[in-house]
């Protein structure tokens, strides 16, 4: 092996990586996850720092094979709530659907529930209707769909969600209405029938708001770290402890991307000192 590889662990606090070098060394360094004052991004500048680089200096290209990352970005955007401000588009009458959601009580005996706050700033009714054999009962408004879409935009509102009624088999107006909110400007649309093909209007619609909700902001953090890493292969690690290319990682992959390493890295080092049932714990800053 002539390049380096390294492993980050970029959570909310602290970012902790191991770099092993071309010789086959392992190291390790710790640095704060924000620290504007110093460097714009923690994993750029540990990298920098193992490989001996001014912070203000490039990365040389070629210098390494591979980064593979955890990250809280999306995680912490979601519990805080700042993702981007998000239009979610529903069949006419369905406004309210992922509001009411599926009327699960954790606390069946409450008389006061505190709802979530929703993730979706507006939300619009679409006039069109397709049935759950593929019919199409009601043709697509697409000047009313122009209109609602012209209008959010004018809002300053650049992330669209669309859920649509048995869309998930039969996608044809949820295809055509991404069509329309990408030419309206709309620089994330998350259709529910690409990011969760799948039964069941709710799940489906939460998981898709999610996606259009939280893309954005996951996107330009993967952008700037790759935009420093000329020449590397860049992974991430999604929720299902997998990892996915940089340019594929997507926003309803990314909320247990940081918890997921510590998983992971639990099993595996406990299978490796020959342990098969262990109890982890992973605590944050």
């Amino acid at each position: 092996m002539s390049t380096w590889q390294f492993w980050i662990d970029r959570g909310g606090t602290f970012t902790d990586i191991v770099a092993r070098d071309p010789d086959g060394k392992l190291s390790t360094h710790k640095l704060l996850s924000e620290n504007p004052e110093r460097y714009k991004d923690a994993a750029i500048a540990g990298i920098k720092s193992i490989l001996g680089i001014a912070l203000d200096a490039p990365i040389p290209p070629n210098l390494i094979d591979a980064v593979k990352m955890g990250t809280t970005v999306a995680t912490n955007a979601l519990l805080e709530r700042k993702g981007d401000r998000t239009l979610l588009l529903v069949n006419k009458g369905f406004a309210d659907a992922l509001r009411i959601g599926n009327q699960a009580r954790p606390r069946l005996f409450d008389l006061a529930l505190t709802l979530p706050t929703m993730l979706y700033e507006q939300v619009a009714e679409i006039q069109g209707r397709v049935g759950v054999d593929g019919t199409e009962i009601e043709s697509l408004d697409e000047t009313q769909a122009r209109e609602t879409l012209a209008k959010a935009k004018a809002a300053g509102i650049n992330a669209c969600a669309i859920v649509l009624m048995h869309a998930w088999k039969y996608p044809e107006h949820e295809r055509r209405l991404a069509e329309l909110a990408r030419e309206a400007g709309f620089t994330q649309v998350s259709a529910s029938h690409a990011v969760s093909p799948l039964l069941r209007l709710v799940p489906r619609g939460d998981t898709t708001v999610v996606d259009a909700y939280l893309s954005p902001i996951l996107r330009r953090y993967v952008d700037q770290v790759a935009s420093e890493l000329t020449g590397t292969r860049l992974y991430f690690m999604q929720s299902n402890g997998g990892l996915t290319e940089a340019h594929s990682f997507q926003g309803k992959d990314a909320i247990l991307s940081g918890p997921a390493g510590g998983i992971v890295g639990a099993a595996r080092t406990a299978g490796m000192a020959g342990f098969d049932r262990i109890i982890g714990f992973d605590m944050g800053g």
